[in-house]
């Protein structure tokens, strides 16, 4: 078995790396051609036939076409009313082209590794005995999910419609919420193994035309083999040095993924995953919701004002709970005081271990229930309520307020599910802060927090902005307030207007229209 691994990798190498071979005159030879590239996979159906008085096969894969279109755009006009008089191969394939309403997406196809891709991505290819390429007809009808409410970022009055995995259906909603010719679809195909479609986004006259040259050359060059998701290349358009906030924002909605091409943004749809990339992404971002242009805006700031306390609460107060217990209880009410010292009298760990040990056991339940089934999911919230938040404390191995502060933390951070994972580290950063140097490490730590956020740009945007560097339209627009849109209608801004932009030297300001 050790020496069959090794073969078998290198022979799949050779083959994925194998140049491309033009398609030859003889059908048969194409047809077993394509047969050894495929390595004679059951799911390649070669259907021959004879149209027009010349010998034809039709290629298509199992699953991945409609049947009723196969049979009444192409076989039907082939076999009842194909070309006559032709007086060549070439003629009747040419006049098949063009005269023969087969199919609206049609293309020619030169070359067995391009014939591969067009099967296996639902097109039927027809070629021809004495021709020496095939033609391409979309006919996909393949299985897929229907566009349905998304799971994430569910909102009370915005649309109820979210991506699928179909990257052209996705394409398509997009397109039907931007009605404008300055909207560009551009596909490219990633992936060795996978050949994956990715389609880059953006609008001509709003988009930086630096930026999308600069997306576009990363995505090209992305070295994986095998593509399932976005998250796949989520990696490769950021920043290389490592971070705990990602620069690209992740969504599942259509009318965000729209918002956002209006700011100047580019936006990557991955086929195969229901998730879309926007790039470049702002800190500020990740407090605001499709809801909040819905409310009023005064409701919509406190909203936006009680997500940025639930983060900061959710990242810094189990940690500033160790650290004033441990270093200045003198900062506490007497009556809280006595409290707090009366239930750690009865408790077998210290506060830092009762903490570190509590946000284990609260991560683990979390988990649990995320992963398991829905008919038993709720098991989990059953065990922990009782086992944890009532035993634990009645036994002395927890205290009250450390499970209080878990559980409104772990609650906090469910306020903004986007900085979930970054909130995650930072509750542990922390802890190990608070409980090591107390407030003073705390302070540390929260600086250094600051100055590497405010450090991080991509594709010329600082990540803090518009608060850093400071952009007082922006800031008065559109951040933690919003005004009406009365007033937003008048002004309009995208992200390439914030401050520092033209600073970072990467990348300019100039447009599509500038070309």
């Amino acid at each position: 078995m050790k020496k069959e691994n090794p073969n078998f990798k290198e022979k799949s190498v050779n083959t994925i790396n194998k140049p491309k071979k033009r398609l030859g005159f003889s059908l048969t030879e194409n047809c077993t051609e394509l047969r050894a590239l495929m390595n004679n996979s059951s799911d390649i159906i070669i259907k021959y036939a004879k149209a027009g008085g010349y010998d034809i096969a039709v290629i298509t894969c199992e699953g991945m076409i409609n049947r009723e279109n196969l049979a009444n755009l192409i076989f039907r006009p082939l076999t009842e009313r194909p070309p006559k008089n032709c007086k060549s191969p070439a003629e009747f394939f040419d006049r098949v082209a063009s005269e023969l309403q087969i199919a609206q997406e049609q293309r020619q196809v030169y070359d067995t590794s391009e014939l591969c891709k067009q099967v296996m991505s639902g097109f039927a290819v027809i070629l021809c005995d004495g021709v020496d390429y095939g033609l391409s007809m979309g006919i996909q009808g393949f299985e897929h999910r229907s566009v349905s409410e998304p799971s994430t970022h569910v909102n009370l009055r915005a649309s109820r419609e979210g991506f699928n995995e179909v990257v052209r259906i996705n394409i398509a909603m997009v397109r039907r919420r931007i009605k404008s010719p300055t909207l560009r679809t551009q596909m490219l195909t990633i992936g060795e193994r996978s050949n994956t479609d990715v389609s880059v986004c953006y609008l001509t006259d709003r988009a930086d035309v630096n930026t999308v040259a600069a997306v576009i050359d990363k995505l090209r060059s992305i070295p994986l083999n095998t593509i399932v998701s976005s998250e796949y290349l989520q990696s490769y358009l950021e920043p290389e040095e490592p971070s705990l906030f990602s620069q690209v924002a992740v969504t599942e909605r259509p009318d965000v993924f729209v918002s956002k091409l209006y700011e100047g943004r580019i936006g990557v749809i991955v086929d195969g995953t229901p998730f879309a990339l926007i790039l470049p992404s702002i800190f500020i971002e990740n407090f605001i919701t499709m809801d909040d242009y819905s409310h009023k805006p005064f409701f919509s700031a406190f909203l936006r004002s009680l997500r940025f306390l639930a983060f900061m609460l959710a990242a810094v107060l189990p940690g500033l709970y160790v650290a004033l217990c441990n270093f200045h209880p003198e900062m506490f009410r007497s009556s809280l005081l006595l409290n707090i010292y009366s239930s750690l009298q009865t408790t077998a760990y210290p506060v830092f271990g009762e903490c570190i040990i509590m946000y284990i056991l609260y991560e683990i339940m979390r988990e649990a229930g995320l992963r398991l089934p829905r008919s038993v999911g709720h098991a989990v919230s059953i065990v922990g309520g009782l086992v944890i938040g009532d035993i634990s404390v009645s036994a002395g191995l927890m205290s009250a307020p450390v499970v209080l502060i878990i559980a409104a933390t772990g609650l906090c951070s469910f306020a903004v599910p986007d900085l979930y994972e970054s909130c995650m580290i930072l509750r542990i950063v922390f802890i190990l802060a608070g409980g090591i140097l107390g407030l003073f490490g705390i302070a540390v730590a929260g600086a250094v927090f600051i100055f590497r956020l405010c450090a991080k740009n991509a594709y010329g945007v600082p990540y803090t902005a518009p608060f850093a560097p400071i952009t007082l339209k922006s800031i008065l627009r559109d951040t933690l307030y919003r005004v009406s849109w009365r007033k937003l209608s008048k002004s309009d801004m995208t992200v390439q207007q914030l401050s520092g932009n033209a600073k970072s030297g990467e990348y300019g300001e100039r447009t599509m229209n500038d070309d």
